[in-house]
C-alpha cells in the first residue's frame, strides 16, 4: 500500500500558522496538484482539526477523519470518524481493494503514520513564504531516511518535491 503524506510547506518549514488556518497560501498549481493526487488515490486521512477546517467532505474521495472523541458520526456516504490507529485502518483499506492512500495532515496524523513505518512517499510544496512560527510536518521526534525521487518547479518559486521513504 502506497501511503503518501502530501503537504504544502513555507520555506521556514511550516505547514500553517496555526491548527486553524485554512490551506489559503499555496497557490493554483499546488491546488491542482493535490486534486490530482487525492482523486487518483481515493482516500484522504486527516485529524479531526485538519477535517473542521476544511468543513465538508472532500468530493470523490473516501474521508477518514482520525479522532479521539465517540460522539462524531457521519451521515455521509464518503465520510468516516474513526479511532483506529494508522495500522488498523491501512490494513481496512486494503482489504476494500484501495492500493493508495494519501495522509492530509495535520502533524499529530502525519506523526501516528511515521511512527508506524507506514509513510512510503512524501510530496510537499514548497512554497516561498515565511511564517516565522507555526505547525511543523510533524508533531513528534522522527527518524525518516528519504530518497529524492522528483523535483520541479509547479509555479513561479513553487517546488514540488517527491521523496521515496527509505525502509
Amino acid at each position: 500500500m502506497e501511503v503518501i503524506l502530501l503537504m504544502a510547506m513555507t520555506l521556514d518549514g511550516k505547514i500553517a500558522r496555526n491548527s486553524r488556518q485554512l490551506v489559503d497560501w499555496t497557490g493554483k498549481a499546488d491546488k491542482q496538484y493535490f486534486v490530482r493526487v487525492t482523486r487518483k488515490a481515493g482516500v484522504v486521512i486527516m485529524g479531526s482539526r485538519t477535517f473542521d477546517t476544511i468543513g465538508k467532505p472532500l468530493a470523490g474521495r473516501k474521508n477518514i477523519v482520525m479522532t479521539r472523541d465517540p460522539n462524531r458520526k457521519s451521515q455521509e456516504e464518503n465520510l468516516i470518524f474513526t479511532d483506529q490507529s494508522a495500522g488498523e485502518i491501512i490494513r481496512g483499506l486494503e482489504k476494500e481493494g484501495f492500493e493508495a492512500v494519501t495522509l492530509i495532515g495535520g502533524a499529530i496524523v502525519n506523526s501516528l503514520f511515521a511512527k508506524e513505518n507506514l509513510i512510503t512517499q512524501i510530496h510537499v510544496t514548497l512554497v516561498p513564504v515565511l511564517f516565522g512560527q507555526g505547525l511543523s510536518l510533524f508533531k513528534d521526534s522522527l527518524d525518516l531516511k528519504l530518497e529524492l525521487a522528483e523535483n520541479r518547479e509547479i509555479d513561479k518559486g513553487h517546488l514540488l518535491l517527491v521523496y521515496r521513504v527509505i525502509p
